[in-house]
């Protein structure tokens, strides 16, 4: 995997939760695998853009309903029902299903969400 592939894959989750359109944007500029530094320019940008952009219960649902997928199938009926009980209740200043989400990640050993920038700012709320 290259270099710029490595932070946007870092970054993926976390661009979701803060602006859907930055998201929609890098995803344009890495889809032909062909990275300029031109290109690095604007995802630089972006993500400063994305930085600046206050988390909403939209973003924030949206982007946990993406890393949800990785666990929908291995999870416990248990776990399920916790997920759809936080994600209800999920807002920007009391959230707590993204540590419920960064634990999960760290039980069933999701090695792409473990370097997540998403998981592993929620893993610091610990």
């Amino acid at each position: 995997m290259d270099k710029w592939q490595e932070e946007w894959a870092y970054n993926k989750y976390w661009v979701m939760a803060h602006l859907q359109q930055c998201y929609e944007q890098i995803r344009l500029l890495a889809k032909d695998n062909e990275w300029s530094e031109q290109k690095n320019i604007e995802f630089k940008g972006l993500l400063e853009k994305a930085a600046c952009q206050a988390l909403t219960v939209k973003t924030l649902t949206n982007a946990y309903q993406h890393v949800w997928g990785y666990f929908k199938k291995m999870c416990t009926p248990e776990e399920k029902q916790t997920y759809l009980h936080l994600l209800q209740e999920v807002s920007p200043q009391d959230d707590k299903l993204g540590p419920f989400l960064s634990r999960l990640a760290e039980k069933y050993q999701v090695s792409y969400l473990l370097n997540s920038r998403l998981i592993q700012e929620n893993k610091e709320k610990l």
